[in-house]
């Protein structure tokens, strides 16, 4: 069945896109133009020659601020570098800001753009920072539900404490994971979330196989689910749209300018 297809803007925060301003003023911008979304990269470094590069959370407050009904957040933070209870605080704090408009990617993570992980003593092991990934899920969830948080993992604790006010969004902020669509792990945990946002798919029959494979493992469960996925500003989404996904990130190169973004937003979101 054909979804409803969501348009949206995905911005690497790099050179001229690192000014929180100039990517307030292209979210308020894509919001005028009729976008559904507005998604950033969460980096902390990337390779040359990119230098200048902003923080996501700092960014999507101002994009918050500077929008009124856009869908925002990171694509995709990776959790295993980030503390689960300060990003409980931020995302609780980001969806009362935004007045429940906040979309939590979350991934793995990957040492091989920019040395984030190595060069700062991050967790280089795959299965541990998948293990990390689960069990930050489990902390936020619960940090979200504003009752009394106890926790006691193999990465984390959490002794007691209760996360308030909690996000505008009930039951909380909704995750989706990435992941390649090959591999049946990310997949089975984004089957727990509330969305799957697939890397390097080259064909809608493979977008069609994930969603078939993610509707077999969320059987009985009720509540919207969304597939995302990225293409290029030029790429036609409907065919993807047909085989399942239900939102289309408009993917920029790292290094992308505003004018180059600005084209984009003017041509406006995929023809509904």
């Amino acid at each position: 069945m054909t979804h409803h297809l969501r348009s949206a803007l995905w911005l690497p925060l790099f050179d001229e896109l690192a000014d929180p301003r100039v990517i307030a003023r292209l979210a308020a911008e894509a919001e005028e133009a009729g976008w559904d979304g507005f998604f950033v990269w969460d980096q902390l470094s990337w390779r040359g020659p990119v230098r200048p590069v902003a923080d996501p959370w700092i960014v999507l407050a101002a994009i918050a601020t500077a929008t009124e009904r856009l869908r925002l957040g990171p694509m995709v933070t990776p959790l295993a570098r980030r503390r689960p209870t300060k990003l409980a605080r931020e995302t609780a704090t980001l969806d009362r800001l935004s007045g429940g408009r906040l979309t939590l990617g979350v991934g793995l993570g990957s040492d091989r753009y920019g040395g984030e992980l190595s060069r700062t003593g991050e967790q280089l092991d795959d299965r541990r920072r998948g293990q990390m990934l689960d069990e930050s899920l489990t902390i936020l969830s619960a940090a979200w539900s504003g009752a009394p948080v106890r926790h006691r993992g193999e990465h984390y604790t959490v002794d007691d404490l209760t996360f308030l006010p909690r996000p505008a969004q009930r039951p909380g902020v909704p995750v989706w994971a990435a992941g390649f669509p090959g591999n049946i792990k990310p997949i089975r945990r984004a089957a727990r979330l509330d969305g799957f946002f697939p890397a390097n798919l080259e064909h809608p029959d493979q977008l069609a196989e994930v969603a078939a494979t993610l509707a077999e493992l969320r059987d009985g469960q009720t509540g919207p689910y969304d597939i995302a996925l990225a293409l290029p500003p030029g790429a036609d989404p409907a065919p993807y749209a047909k085989a399942g996904a239900t939102w289309w990130l408009a993917e920029f190169d790292p290094g992308v300018r505003p004018a180059t973004v600005r084209d984009v937003i003017r041509d406006g979101p995929a023809r509904r």
